[in-house]
């Protein structure tokens, strides 16, 4: 029997900054006064600059921890039931969403929806028909855009917020993760993320289904090491095709779910692994 979705977990009112994030404010304070010895500004102009290319290097690793939480796996107590997560991204998408849910439920399993909401407001009744199968909707941006990671706060409130707002309007349901466009970011984000009670999620690993044509190789990607506490990432929209010409995902996702099967692992959504969150707004 598959555990029921957590309760909603209250949030400090206050954002509380990452450890990465406050060694990089004491750094550029300890520049600044060093600047003003004789012979330092050079040597501090340096340091602030490395610091800098660091943060910028966390915000082009999805599953950096440096600019604040990042779920890369679900918690301990799912991983020891044997539970992992499948989610995909990019969709809906009008051709290939169906069929992805139609060997979900043939398998007798649920996966998490990472929804662009512009594509889900386009497709209402599909969103419908994922949320009445028992999956799970979550917050993939509201257009995904390439230059998602120059961002400011307010162009995250903007693309994350209005996501939120048209995601809860169709599925009844408020997304409480959401996963970056091509998982960057910058340090501006999960501050946002605080205020809108919204987890940020990356993954275990991933199949590059966008990417390579041959389903053999995602299938290897995914389930190499696969162990109960993760979470793979394929993608419904944006989908690459393979050599027969089918979406890449549904000749991959067969394979994967057999293999899942085989090691004794279950299926659940993010709603039954991990604890929701509270939002301040």
């Amino acid at each position: 029997m598959l555990p029921a979705p957590h309760p909603p977990t209250p949030l400090p009112p206050r954002w509380p900054w990452p450890p990465g994030l406050s060694a990089s404010v004491g750094l550029h304070a300890v520049a600044a006064a060093a600047a003003l010895l004789p012979g330092a500004a050079p040597w501090a102009a340096g340091a602030v600059v490395l610091n800098h290319l660091a943060l910028t290097t966390a915000g082009l690793w999805p599953r950096s921890t440096l600019l604040g939480p990042n779920v890369t796996c679900l918690p301990a107590a799912a991983a020891a039931r044997g539970e992992i997560a499948l989610t995909l991204d990019d969709g809906p998408d009008p051709e290939v969403t169906p069929a992805v849910l139609d060997l979900l439920a043939e398998h007798g399993v649920r996966a998490t929806f990472f929804c662009i909401a512009e594509r889900a407001r386009a497709q209402p009744a599909l969103v419908r028909r994922i949320v009445a199968a028992g999956h799970s909707v979550q917050n993939h941006s509201l257009r995904h855009r390439h230059d998602f990671s120059l961002f400011g706060p307010r162009g995250f409130e903007r693309e994350i917020g209005a996501a939120q707002d048209l995601l809860a309007d169709l599925t009844g349901v408020r997304p409480f993760c959401f996963r970056a466009p091509a998982g960057l970011r910058n340090p501006l984000l999960d501050p946002v993320l605080h205020r809108l009670g919204l987890h940020l999620l990356s993954w275990t690993r991933r199949g590059y289904d966008t990417r390579d044509a041959d389903p053999g190789r995602v299938l290897a990607r995914l389930a190499r090491g696969l162990a109960g506490g993760d979470i793979l990432l394929l993608h419904d929209g944006h989908a690459r095709r393979s050599a027969t010409g089918r979406p890449l995902v549904l000749e991959a996702l067969p394979m994967l779910l057999a293999r899942c099967h085989g090691a004794g692992l279950r299926l659940v959504t993010l709603d039954q692994a991990l604890p929701h969150r509270h939002a301040h707004t």
